[in-house]
């Protein structure tokens, strides 16, 4: 096993879990701990530099997210405090990052951290990119840091081995599981002390929705705006982050939809020229098997694509809604005259509704209509990948804390 924050040689799991449960010398971390929020603090601005954005734009995301002012605001919105009620850390928080999601598991650190748990992340061996960055920019700013942060708070790496992660997860007091069903399922056969809990994002899948009416009324500006962040949703990551929209649903009707689809796979054609974003052709074939093979099964009546960057499906109705990742710019159109019409074709595995035109009115009828079906959030285009404290139905914070009720 290697740790790769702080950067150290070679260690033994006793090791390391000796280490990180010692109490640090100037007192147990505490919910909001103001060493910890230093740390993240510091973290935040290397971030937001010029360099770093350039080079990946999804970590100025991540940079705004633990600004100073968003972590003041997250402990307070925690409650910690409130008459006859504390907040304390779990205590080892355990985190297993998916390796498709390059930034994930910083937030889900961060956040645990923040709550004042010790906490050991295991970063895939095939982290690279902007995960890379991640971890050098963290240490980087490990050098000013108050020696807490260094002693309780580590990511380890190592290849797969169940000795390793049963004697890791046997010492926690909450494992976070991130990743598809059958890594999730594959860790929870490993026992965790009676005392302790899960905390799991498995498989999840994701949509987006035009409301025809909402585009007729928006001026050429806002048009392009949404096309632009409905490519943000769509490229980052591949499109196989959890909140990647797969399929794209038309709630209007007739001659309406056609006039407004039309306009929209224009603008975002122009998107993606701008940006320069292309698919190599090893995940173009991926994308002609998978496209052709919907139509070969009659669940696409039409399919077309503009060069490698982007497929356009159309599926034959809500039956035929695709779930699974089909490559990189793939979406899958679906037109109904309601967002009512959508509601019983959703399943409680469905996340993400990222969405343009609606009003709030209506997005929160929908809500009421779907009736705990599924869908834990609904953003507006280019928010599906902005991580949020409240993620999955969960507010995280929430999680890596429990209550402590007092009465004199």
């Amino acid at each position: 096993m290697k740790s790769v924050f702080p950067v150290a040689a070679d260690l033994g799991v006793e090791r390391l879990l000796a280490e990180i449960t010692d109490e640090p010398a100037d007192g147990r971390l505490t919910v909001g701990d103001e060493r910890v929020r230093e740390f993240l603090i510091a973290f935040s601005r290397r971030l937001l530099k010029p360099d770093l954005a350039r080079r990946h734009p999804e970590l100025g995301s991540l940079g705004f997210f633990l600004r100073k002012g968003e972590l003041a605001r997250a402990v307070e919105r925690l409650g910690d405090g409130v008459a006859g009620q504390r907040r304390a850390p779990r205590g080892l928080v355990l985190h297993f990052p998916p390796a498709n999601v390059d930034t994930i598991f910083v937030y889900s650190w961060a956040l645990s951290a923040l709550a004042g748990n010790h906490n050991i992340v295991r970063v895939s061996a095939r982290a690279a990119g902007a995960a890379q960055t991640v971890l050098e920019a963290l240490n980087d700013v490990l050098a000013d840091a108050h020696p807490a942060i260094a002693q309780t708070q580590r990511m380890v790496t190592y290849d797969r081995d169940d000795a390793i992660t049963g004697a890791l997860i046997g010492a926690c007091d909450l494992r976070v599981l991130w990743g598809g069903d059958q890594s999730v399922n594959e860790l929870r056969k490993h026992p965790i002390r009676p005392l302790a809990r899960d905390l799991a994002f498995p498989d999840r899948s994701s949509f987006a929705a035009i409301s025809v009416a909402g585009w007729q009324a928006s001026t050429p500006e806002q048009r392009r705006a949404a096309a632009d962040g409905f490519a943000n949703d769509l490229y980052w990551f591949d499109q196989a982050a959890c909140s990647s929209p797969r399929d794209l649903f038309w709630i209007g009707s007739g001659d309406a939809v056609a006039a407004a689809r039309a306009e929209f796979d224009e603008l975002l054609a122009e998107v993606v020229a701008r940006r320069g974003w292309g698919v190599d052709p090893a995940m173009a074939v991926e994308k002609y098997v998978a496209t052709y093979g919907l139509a070969a099964t009659g669940a696409a009546t039409q399919v077309t694509f503009n060069g490698n960057a982007v497929a356009n499906v159309s599926l034959a109705g809500l039956d035929d809604v695709q779930r699974h990742w089909l490559g990189a710019g793939t979406i899958c159109h679906v037109t109904i005259g309601s967002l009512a019409e959508l509601a019983p074709a959703i399943q409680r595995k469905d996340q993400t509704l990222s969405q343009y035109g609606f009003t709030m009115s209506e997005l929160d009828d929908f809500v009421t209509t779907l009736a705990g079906r599924g869908i834990d959030r609904i953003v507006p285009f280019g928010q599906a990948l902005t991580f949020a404290g409240t993620w999955d139905g969960f507010n995280l914070l929430h999680e890596f804390t429990r209550i402590i009720t007092i009465q004199a």
